[in-house]
């Protein structure tokens, strides 16, 4: 996978790679769930891994690259740690930038319709924290994840069922293996939607 230092695209095989994974964490050179799950998938020939990191200079992304990236694909995953009950402020600004009315929604706002949206995170807590009204977080990861259901709904792309990994603070070597070879498998098809 590429770090902060090289570019932050990486397309493997011939350029009608048909799914894009927007890797999105807040200090990614010290991840290891993030980093070895985008590491898991960046060598499939369908595949563009992108990290938004590099990209995002001076509070900015370049919006015509970002866009042309989701036209270029059918299915677009994003990947990143579950942050405070939310996505990490890089994908935050990414999505307020790039997914514009008169492209993503509104007016002729159509450029992401009929695709597919494919959430791929991770939470510190164990799954039992996300079980709902009695539980550490109150609410279910179903319930977390309304706000970008319906940003899926609102530009026309159908949300995938998420690939959740819990207790990533925890988390052995193999079980991370395991995960990662879930992910691979889940993207290992350039049709395989969820």
């Amino acid at each position: 996978m590429n770090h902060p230092s090289s570019p932050s695209t990486r397309s493997v095989g011939p350029p009608s790679s048909r799914t894009l994974v927007v890797v999105a964490h807040p200090d990614l050179a010290s991840s290891r769930i993030t980093t070895c799950l985008a590491e898991a998938v960046s060598d499939l020939p369908h595949v563009t891994v992108h990290e938004l990191g590099p990209a995002y200079r001076e509070g900015r992304f370049d919006i015509a690259r970002e866009q042309q990236l989701l036209r270029d694909h059918d299915r677009i995953v994003w990947q990143f740690p579950w942050y405070w009950y939310s996505v990490p402020a890089v994908l935050k600004a990414w999505i307020d930038q790039v997914l514009t009315y008169d492209f993503a929604y509104g007016g002729s706002g159509s450029a992401l319709r009929g695709k597919t949206l494919q959430l791929v995170t991770s939470t510190g807590g164990p799954e039992e924290s996300y079980a709902g009204a009695d539980s550490t977080s109150r609410f279910t990861m179903t319930q977390l994840l309304a706000p970008l259901d319906a940003t899926a709904r609102l530009v026309g792309m159908r949300l995938a069922t998420p690939l959740i990994l819990h207790g990533a603070r925890t988390l052995s070597d193999e079980g991370l293996a395991v995960h990662a070879k879930r992910y691979r498998e889940l993207l290992g098809s350039p049709r395989r939607a969820d």
